[in-house]
């Protein structure tokens, strides 16, 4: 039986419709509404969209936005001190700086500087810190949507065996941090998994993916799993965002893989739009913390 095709839209469209309303109790106890700063540096198309969805995202939540627009030659010096100005901004809740940066930028030094309690990304080195202590201040977009999608198609976590493809810092990390710890926001059975964190120098990928029942594929290569990689019935998570000749596709082979999993979000329309999701989220809690 082929696999359940998990809309993220909608899961997406739910949590947004509930973050509305909690940011209209936010203002009508007297707070003036939440902001967030997006900087562009560059003409980065693909950049470039994603700003717009969610400034347009913004809107709909009752969120204040702005959008700083830089130009490719600027330096990493100036950067840094757009970022302090808006670190001691008041009417600034989450600051958000678009990568990639231009290659002449440092980009490490420029998200380290934004404000801990403004980094609604949750890339600075405080906050992950906070993760791998199992006391977040803020959770990373991605990850943490993935979480909302398991909990929403009524899928746990506890006593599971995960198998994430891919190491990055804004994914495949944080992803196995907030898997392995005891607890969740979301609750313990959306934690307490046993978490197996491959990567390109992985020996036995293939069989360590096979043995799971939970895969989630961040590794950046079209197509990369494919159902033979998958036991019956695995729940797959695609976070990837490949463009190709035939179209925009994921890190799995969708139509092969769906005949295998129980469970698959597609690309585009499923972990993508959490992402955004969670931006939002994170920036009322960040002008919750900054009251």
């Amino acid at each position: 039986m082929p696999a359940t095709t998990i809309d993220g839209k909608k899961i997406s469209k739910d949590i947004q419709t509930e973050i509305k309303q909690q940011v209209a109790d936010f203002v009508a106890a007297g707070h003036a509404p939440p902001k967030l700063v997006a900087v562009l540096v560059g003409q980065d198309p693909a950049s470039q969209v994603y700003v717009r969805n969610k400034e347009r995202a913004c809107k709909r939540a009752g969120i204040d936005s702005a959008l700083i627009q830089m130009d490719a030659t600027t330096t990493t010096q100036q950067l840094l001190e757009l970022v302090d100005q808006l670190n001691h901004d008041a009417t600034v809740s989450g600051i958000l700086v678009q990568l990639p940066l231009p290659s002449g930028i440092d980009s490490q030094r420029v998200l380290d500087a934004i404000s801990a309690l403004k980094d609604v990304d949750a890339f600075h080195p405080e906050n992950v810190g906070l993760l791998s202590q199992g006391r977040p201040r803020f959770l990373p977009c991605t990850p943490f949507g993935i979480v909302h999608i398991l909990k929403r198609s009524g899928i746990t976590t506890a006593g599971k065996s995960i198998c994430i493809i891919g190491r990055s810092d804004i994914v495949g990390k944080p992803m196995a941090l907030m898997l392995a710890q005891k607890d969740s926001p979301l609750g313990a059975d959306m934690a307490n998994a046993t978490v197996t964190l491959c990567h390109s120098r992985t020996k036995n990928l293939a069989e360590i993916c096979a043995s799971a029942d939970i895969v989630i594929a961040a590794i950046g290569k079209p197509e990369f799993v494919t159902a033979d990689m998958l036991k019956p019935g695995a729940v797959v998570i695609d976070v990837g965002i490949n463009r190709t000749d035939q179209g925009l596709v994921g890190d799995v082979d969708f139509e092969a893989a769906a005949e295998v999993a129980s469970q698959i979000t597609p690309v585009p329309g499923g972990v993508g739009p959490l992402t955004v999701t969670i931006l939002l989220e994170n920036t009322l809690k960040a002008a919750q913390l900054n009251q």
